[in-house]
């Protein structure tokens, strides 16, 4: 595993679900693993400059809120990938983007206030990237299942 030590190992399985909420969270984290804040920041920067984090920031449930999602794939050519990830990925509401060995070999996910919302952002992304015929498959149910990987 990419140089971790036994403080990356639990900083990681205590952020990953349970990240604290305060105005200091790096400092209740310091206080936790007997180290000082600024190690803290230190580690989890390295950890995400490494590619070992994606993100810190937090999930919400779109259904409660009002909001609606709908998974998207795209047949994107090869010389045009670069351009249409870029495209999709400037929209606000773009959660997942992910190349896939398929015919439909472009596929993210996209949360709005409405399904016209939904429709006029992929009208928009159909108009910008060049790329037309995008699948829309609005989420009907949502199954979510808890992934936290224990170091």
């Amino acid at each position: 595993m990419a140089n971790l030590d036994d403080i990356d190992k639990a900083i990681l399985n205590r952020i990953q679900s349970n990240f604290p909420i305060a105005e200091r969270p790096y400092l209740l984290l310091a206080d936790e693993f007997g180290i000082t804040e600024n190690e803290i920041i230190t580690r989890v920067r390295r950890m995400k400059e490494d590619g070992i984090i994606r993100r810190i920031g937090g999930n919400f449930a779109p259904e409660k809120l009002g909001f609606v999602s709908t998974l998207c794939a795209g047949r994107v050519p090869p010389d045009k990938l670069e351009h249409f990830t870029r495209t999709v990925n400037s929209f606000a509401g773009v959660t997942h983007n992910y190349l896939r060995k398929n015919t439909y070999n472009i596929w993210f996910t996209i949360i709005a206030p409405s399904r016209k919302c939904i429709n006029g952002n992929l009208s928009e992304i159909e108009e910008k990237s060049g790329i037309k015929g995008i699948l829309n498959l609005p989420a009907t149910a949502v199954y979510k299942i808890r992934a936290h990987f224990k170091l």
